[in-house]
């Protein structure tokens, strides 16, 4: 396993995904209580990082907040809202070995009218100096 460089000179391990986490803080209370528009927003979502989508889950709860789930066949995106906190948890996991662009992120916070965030990407299955074995279980 080795580093690459993504062209801007930045350098990143191989991984077998990656994983956005979000945190949306000051979103639209509005925004964030509809359904509709948080899936399709999900949706949308999906497109920008080329993921092909499996099946959607979405509930409303009473009195307020969604959820959204939208399986990929590279692995997932959710979105969990708190219209009462302005605030919303989400989720971008992809099995691709490059780094997440910044247009998903940005396209997100938009879409949910968000007025701070704050996120995390991790290398999901960084194998480096792990050994594997074809149908070995640990």
């Amino acid at each position: 396993m080795g580093a690459s460089t993504n062209g801007e000179g930045l350098v990143w391990l191989k991984a077998l995904g990656q994983h956005l986490l979000l945190e949306l803080y000051g979103c639209d209370p509005g925004v964030l209580d509809d359904l509709e528009h948080v899936q399709q927003t999900l949706l949308r979502a999906a497109e920008l990082v080329s993921a092909s989508v499996i099946q959607v889950v979405a509930h409303k709860f009473q009195p307020c907040g969604v959820t959204v789930v939208v399986a990929i066949a590279e692995s997932h995106l959710s979105v969990h809202t708190w219209p009462e906190y302005a605030y919303a948890a989400v989720d971008v996991f992809t099995c691709r070995p490059e780094p997440l662009t910044t247009d998903v992120q940005d396209f997100l916070i938009r879409s949910l009218r968000a007025t701070d965030a704050t996120s995390v990407e991790l290398k999901r299955g960084v194998l480096a100096g792990r050994f594997a074995r074809a149908g070995a279980v640990s």
